[in-house]
């Protein structure tokens, strides 16, 4: 059986999509994996990954992130 911790829930400004971020430990091997779960009306998509994907999919999203607002126009 799975222990499962809620750790965020997001609402996307555009679009309405919920976000789920979910810490799943296994009991049985001790593993730990990161669920995301993204719900688009009645859709739901689901992503179990592992520490080393999760850490990859940071990196790429906080990469984007700050070329996004360095571009960004000044006023």
């Amino acid at each position: 059986m799975a222990n499962i911790t809620e750790l965020d829930k997001i609402t996307v400004p555009l679009g309405g999509q919920q976000i789920e971020l979910q810490q799943i430990d296994h009991a049985e091997d001790g593993m730990s994996l990161l669920r995301i779960r993204i719900r688009e009306g009645k859709r739901f998509t689901i992503f179990d990954i592992d520490p080393a994907t999760a850490a990859r999919w940071a990196a790429g999203m906080q990469n984007w992130a700050e070329q996004q607002s360095q571009d960004a126009p000044t006023a």
